[in-house]
C-alpha cells in the first residue's frame, strides 16, 4: 500500500453495514452520550445502548460492581430507564451522530420481548436490535431463555414478528453447547449472533465470611474470559452461516485481531471502556495500522483466515 492510502474497514452484518467492525458492548457504554466527551461517537462501528426493558428497572443492591483477577464481576441487574423513556430522551441525541445505533433489548416473557421490539421498529435512528436472551424466563421457573435451544428460537421468532430491523441474538456462554443455540436461533431467523455475554461467577469475602456481591454471583467479564470467548466464537462460526460478533476480554486491537481472524464479522468492546474510555477508538486506530503495516487494503481480506 501507498503511503497515503487507507485501509478499507467497512463491515457487512447481514442488510446492516457498520464503517469498521468495532462497536461498544451493550451495559458498558450507557446510552452513549456519556461518552461523548471522551470519544468521537461518529467514528465508532456501532453503538450497542445498555439494555432496555418495557419498564423502568432499578437493578440489583449495591455491592453490585467488583474487580477480580484479569477482570471485573457485575451484577448490576440490567438497570435500565425502560424503552419508551429511551426513545424520547436519549434517542434524539444519537441522531445528531454518523453512528449505527443498535438497541439491546430483553424481556422476562415472550410478550415483553415483543413489546419492546414493537416500540423500537418504529423510533426513528434505531438500525438493528441486539436481543438479550441470557436473561431468566419466568413462566419457565427462571431458566434462562437462552439456555433452551428451543426457548431461544421462540424468543427469535416472536422478535422477528415484531421488527423489519436486523435481529442479533447475544448469546450466553453458561449452556453446554453454545454451537447447538446458535443454529437454533439462526434456523429461527436470526439475522446475525453475538457473543459472549458473561460467564456466571461469585467471590467470597473471606472476612465477613459471606459473598463480596449483595446479589451473590455477578457476571464474570474482562481479559479472563477472552479465551473462552474465543474459543466458543470458533465453535459457532463454524455452525453458522449468518455473521457472528466477537465479544469477551477484547482490550486492544490485537484481542480483536483475534476473533476476526476466526471468523467474527465485527467485535464489542466492553470491561476496556471502564478502564480506558478511548479503548474503542484505540482499537480501531490499532486495527488500522495492522493492516497498513501488513499490506492488506481490506479488513474483510483477514476475516476468517483461521488456519487449523
Amino acid at each position: 500500500m501507498k503511503a497515503n492510502e487507507f485501509p478499507q474497514m467497512a463491515v457487512q452484518l447481514g442488510k446492516l453495514k457498520l464503517k469498521n467492525p468495532v462497536m461498544t458492548a451493550s451495559g458498558t457504554f450507557g446510552y452513549g452520550e456519556e461518552y461523548a466527551e471522551y470519544v468521537d461517537l461518529n467514528r465508532l462501528g456501532a453503538i450497542v445502548v445498555k439494555g432496555l426493558s418495557l419498564k423502568p428497572r432499578l437493578g440489583n443492591p449495591p455491592p453490585r460492581i467488583m474487580e477480580t483477577a484479569s477482570g471485573m464481576l457485575n451484577a448490576v441487574g440490567l438497570q435500565n430507564i425502560g424503552v419508551d423513556a429511551f426513545i424520547a430522551e436519549k434517542l434524539p441525541y444519537l441522531r445528531k451522530y454518523d453512528v449505527a445505533v443498535i438497541a439491546n433489548i430483553y424481556g422476562e416473557t415472550y410478550a415483553e420481548y415483543q413489546k419492546v421490539a414493537r416500540k423500537l421498529n418504529s423510533a426513528k435512528g434505531v438500525h438493528a436490535l441486539e436481543v438479550n436472551v441470557s436473561c431468566p424466563n419466568v413462566k419457565k421457573g427462571g431458566l434462562s431463555f437462552g439456555s433452551d435451544p428451543k426457548i431461544a428460537a421462540e424468543v427469535t421468532r416472536k422478535v422477528k414478528e415484531e421488527t423489519d430491523l436486523p435481529v442479533i441474538v447475544k448469546l450466553t456462554p453458561n449452556v453446554t453447547d453454545i454451537a447447538l443455540i446458535a443454529a437454533a436461533v439462526e434456523k429461527a431467523g436470526a439475522d446475525a449472533i453475538s457473543l459472549i455475554n458473561t460467564l456466571t461467577g461469585m467471590s467470597v469475602d473471606i472476612k465477613k465470611r459471606a459473598p463480596h456481591l449483595k446479589n451473590i454471583t455477578g457476571g464474570l467479564s474482562g481479559p479472563a474470559i477472552k479465551p473462552i470467548a474465543l474459543r466458543m466464537v470458533w465453535q459457532v462460526v463454524k455452525r453458522v452461516s449468518i455473521p457472528v460478533i466477537g465479544i469477551g476480554g477484547i482490550m486492544n486491537a490485537e484481542d480483536a485481531l483475534e476473533f476476526l481472524i476466526l471468523g467474527a464479522k465485527a467485535v464489542q468492546i466492553g470491561t476496556a471502556n471502564f478502564i480506558n474510555p478511548h479503548a474503542t477508538l484505540d482499537v480501531i486506530d490499532g486495527i488500522k495500522n495492522y493492516l497498513f503495516d501488513n499490506q492488506i487494503k481490506d479488513i474483510n481480506e483477514i476475516i476468517c483466515t483461521f488456519k487449523s
